[in-house]
């Protein structure tokens, strides 16, 4: 009975591991990209807009310039009519994650919660607020499945 019950929490938390995505979405707070921010010490707000064209989808504005070290208060409407959300990465990052939310798609799942993303429903606004700790050329897209691929994406060039 003993080697049945630890079977079965294996098997159990192997389930559990594999309904949870590939990756470990309780991410360490710190990334290339740098960490979350404290309100007290923004340096700047910039206004995002996420939202569907005839040609796509995408944000605005497409690009983002930003200082080394500076702190950002993103805040982000979703003016479209579908849900979107802004993820801050490498593009290789992104890149893997979207993977994972597609497999997450299709298990029904697509909640996560990371530090570095925000999600929001048509007509929502939210912020984010971020601290780029190191120079070097990031990204933020949305990694819903098809919305990268449709244009929803841009670099952010750290200084």
């Amino acid at each position: 009975m003993k080697n049945f019950t630890l079977a079965s929490a294996l098997i159990l938390s192997a389930g559990a591991a594999f309904a949870a995505g590939s990756g470990d979405h309780s991410h360490d707070d710190s990334l290339p990209v740098g960490q979350p921010g404290a309100a007290a010490e923004v340096d700047r707000t910039v206004e995002i807009r996420m939202l569907e064209t005839d040609t796509g989808m995408g944000f605005d504005p497409a690009a983002l310039p930003v200082e080394e070290g500076e702190t950002i208060r993103f805040a982000v409407t979703n003016i479209g009519d579908l849900e979107h959300e802004i993820v801050l990465g490498t593009e290789e990052n992104n890149l893997a994650h979207m993977e994972e939310m597609v497999e997450m798609a299709e298990m029904g799942q697509m909640d996560h919660d990371d530090p570095n993303a925000l999600r929001l429903g048509p007509g929502k606004r939210g912020e984010l607020i971020w601290t780029f700790s190191n120079a070097g050329t990031f990204q933020f897209a949305c990694l819903i499945p098809g919305h990268m691929e449709a244009g929803m994406h841009g670099p952010i060039t750290v200084k």
